[in-house]
């Protein structure tokens, strides 16, 4: 039985910082480490981000006793405890803003009832979670069954997504709320070292959900086909993310992309084997924007044209790494598009998306555009 993905929404924080702005603070920062100040340089000029957004109003205050600043000082760098405080009462908000409107869609749309909800994260923890907040909150019925996808990573919305569709395959009545939602600015590490350093220039914060039922939709839509998974064992220690004493700590090497690079083949040909499909078959091009240098391995390895992974590269540009809310505005650009912007062949209506996460793990999903029932 096909399941749909009905509707995307996304919900960013109030507070945008810009890219080259937070650039100059931090070589200002670091005006005594001049190896750190060229590295910060290369990082942040090549990363393909314009803005980022974050829930700390104060991200980009210049008083001393801003989280920013605090951050770069021993005696007051905020704890784990106060940033997940922190996490606990700003995801709440940006779960139920995403949720709340694809409630209000769902109202109009004549499905059944809700009957699943699934929440996304890895940047914080609670309980009762966020998957409470939204039943309790948005007024769903409580014995709505609850669930929670958790540090996970990057990657978390394609098992979000994967649970939906086993959902509507054992009741064709079943329709699902996804809501990923990610606070990675809370974890901001002032430590030099090159990774983390990268980890620093992309991540920001974001939330994004889906509708996703059996029945057929009355709007434009994508179409579950299949999904794929596989390991790149080799970049297990080059993607990881642990909990520290300050914040939650990130390993994202500059090993990555490559290592993304040398796996896509493996992964993708069984599926376009099963579906009979090329490269050329694909119209749209979801690739989770996790940093400039994912997207260019990508595009090189399926020699794709500098159009197709426009969504990804506007996503990148405009809001940053949002971790597991990122493919779901990835998707939210594409099926918001009309059907003759498929960037590779005109009339194809195939999409292709991907994500990666730790481990290193690639996820990869075949959907189909709908434009009517």
């Amino acid at each position: 039985m096909p399941s749909y993905i009905h509707y995307i929404e996304t919900s960013v924080p109030s507070t945008r910082g810009n890219q080259r702005e937070l650039l100059d603070r931090l070589k200002n920062l670091h005006k005594d480490d001049r190896k750190t100040q060229a590295i910060l340089h290369r990082i942040y000029t090549q990363s393909g981000i314009e803005h980022r957004h974050t829930v700390l109003e104060d991200y980009f205050s210049e008083d001393a006793n801003s989280f920013f600043h605090r951050s770069f000082d021993p005696a007051q760098i905020p704890s784990t405890g106060e940033r997940n405080k922190k996490y606990e009462s700003a995801a709440k908000k940006l779960f139920l803003e995403t949720a709340s409107a694809l409630i209000e869609k769902h109202k109009k749309s004549g499905l059944p009832a809700i009957s699943q909800v699934i929440t996304v994260s890895c940047t914080g923890f609670f309980a009762p979670g966020p998957d409470y907040e939204i039943v309790k909150e948005l007024g769903l019925a409580s014995n709505v069954e609850r669930y929670h996808i958790g540090f996970m990573g990057c990657y978390a919305a394609f098992p979000a997504l994967r649970m939906a569709q086993a959902f509507c395959d054992q009741d064709s009545k079943a329709v699902v709320l996804i809501v990923a939602t990610e606070l990675c600015s809370l974890h901001f590490n002032p430590n030099t070292d090159p990774d983390t350093l990268i980890a620093g220039s992309v991540f920001s914060d974001g939330s994004a959900g889906a509708l996703v039922s059996a029945k057929k939709p009355s709007t434009s839509a994508f179409r579950i086909e299949a999904f794929a998974n596989d390991l790149a064992y080799e970049g297990e220690r080059d993607m990881a993310w642990t909990i520290g004493d300050t914040g939650f700590d990130m390993t994202l090497s500059s090993y990555v992309p490559d290592i993304i690079k040398n796996n896509l083949n493996s992964i993708t040909a069984p599926l376009f084997a099963r579906f009979g499909l090329g490269i050329e078959d694909i119209g749209y091009w979801a690739i989770h924007p996790g940093g400039r240098a994912i997207l260019d391995k990508v595009e090189q390895s399926f020699e794709l044209n500098e159009q197709a992974l426009d969504a990804s590269r506007r996503v990148l540009k405009n809001h940053g790494n949002m971790s597991s809310a990122t493919i779901l505005f990835v998707l939210d650009v594409l099926l918001k598009r009309p059907p003759s912007q498929a960037h590779i062949r005109d009339g194809h209506d195939t999409a292709l998306a991907m994500a990666f996460g730790p481990g290193l793990s690639i996820e990869t999903a075949l959907l189909r555009r709908i434009e009517h029932s």
